[in-house]
């Protein structure tokens, strides 16, 4: 999987379609500034952090850097030129990063795209285990030594990083006892945490462009991007409306003997109502998977006209191979199995889990083009595609 495989390995191994958290507010201090000009960003679909202008300073909330997080995390960016010019109360904020960035390390990658969308990809320097990184682009800056490789996520080789000198380091994290990267902080790097997986939206996820931007200074490129994917993504919906039949659906597939497959109010859900599918389980409740057994998949989803994303599997020799039960059922027999598993990058990596959470448009054109063929005829899936 990729760096980021203690998350997507998880989710969306576990999760299987491979395709709220509390809050405790700390009491702020505002920053001496120049100005006393306002203004909050206002994000359509994300709901896992907020933009605030303050005059020169831009402040960063990460609402939700994992699930059912206890704090807020408050980041606060000022112009390098405006440096001097500005006092802050350290103690108000979880860090402090000038702008605009000209080298960072970043440690997911579903990062990657969105720093090439922005065009700022060259100020990568550092990334834990390149091999995962599939974007031709960057692989580039890879191969020309301008990445260097620091080692696992939960391992980062904290010598080299320091040795590269960052200006910053996004993180991500299932939890708050990441010790490396406190490890980081020590050592005067400002770390911030990205959240865009805990998301409950495809758009939502792809929304976090706008997390990115601020620390390169890039806010109107990334609102021409989103606006783009968003547009793309809202056609293709009205698109799958003309569907006349809504096929039933299966996703998910078995680890270690129990089924594992989106709950009702998942994003992976969500693309397949938007694709004007009829998801088998999109009455159970839950943002995250349902944990079931082989006997009730097979009562409720035998028949199914269409299975979506099973897990790591690329042909149905190995779905076979590696249980009977699979040969149980319709899809199965029909050959109506659309897989992520086929979209490999260079070294290895699956680009489903690099560039899906950036490009909802392509995943929704995908499973439209598996459910509703008719609709998108010349279309060529990306991600999705039939099993071998």
């Amino acid at each position: 999987m990729q760096p980021i495989k203690s998350i997507y390995c998880l989710l969306l191994a576990l999760c299987i379609l491979s395709f709220s958290c509390k809050t405790d507010k700390k009491e702020e201090k505002l920053p001496i500034s120049n100005t006393s000009e306002k203004s909050i960003s206002t994000l359509q679909h994300a709901k896992g952090f907020t933009v605030e202008k303050q005059g020169d300073l831009t402040v960063i909330k990460v609402l939700s850097p994992w699930p059912d997080a206890d704090k807020d995390f408050t980041y606060a960016l000022i112009p390098k030129e405006k440096a001097a010019t500005m006092t802050l109360d350290r103690n108000a904020y979880d860090a402090i990063v000038l702008t605009p960035i000209e080298r960072i390390v970043v440690t997911s990658t579903t990062h990657i795209p969105t720093l090439e969308m922005l065009d700022v990809e060259h100020t990568l320097i550092g990334f834990p285990d390149t091999d995962y990184i599939s974007s031709e682009k960057t692989r580039a800056l890879i191969d020309a030594e301008k990445v260097k490789d620091i080692g696992q996520n939960d391992q980062i080789n904290i010598e080299l990083l320091i040795d590269l000198q960052p200006e910053l380091v996004i993180g991500f994290s299932i939890n708050n006892a990441n010790s490396t990267y406190k490890t980081i902080q020590k050592a005067k790097i400002p770390v911030v945490y990205n959240g865009d997986w805990t998301e409950g939206t495809p758009l939502g996820r792809a929304e976090w462009i706008h997390f990115f931007a601020p620390f390169f200074h890039k806010e109107a490129k990334a609102t021409e991007v989103f606006n783009t994917i968003k547009e793309n993504y809202n056609e293709a919906k009205k698109l799958a409306l003309k569907a006349t039949k809504k096929p039933t659906i299966l996703a998910g597939a078995m680890y270690k003997d129990i089924w594992y497959l989106p709950a009702g109010e998942s994003f992976q859900a969500q693309y397949l109502i938007d694709a004007n599918a009829d998801y088998l389980w999109k009455d159970s409740e839950g943002t995250g998977s349902l944990s079931l057994s082989i006997e009730s998949v097979l009562d409720k989803g035998s028949e199914a006209d269409i299975w979506i994303g099973p897990a790591r599997f690329k042909t149905y020799a190995d779905m076979e191979k590696a249980s009977k039960h699979y040969t149980q059922f319709a899809p199965f027999k029909n050959k109506k199995i659309y897989s992520t598993a086929n979209t490999i990058g260079k070294t290895g990596g699956t680009m489903y889990y690099e560039l899906a959470p950036t490009r909802p448009d392509i995943v929704l054109k995908d499973i439209i083009k598996a459910i509703h063929p008719e609709i998108l005829p010349t279309y060529e899936p990306y991600f999705f595609k039939p099993l071998l």
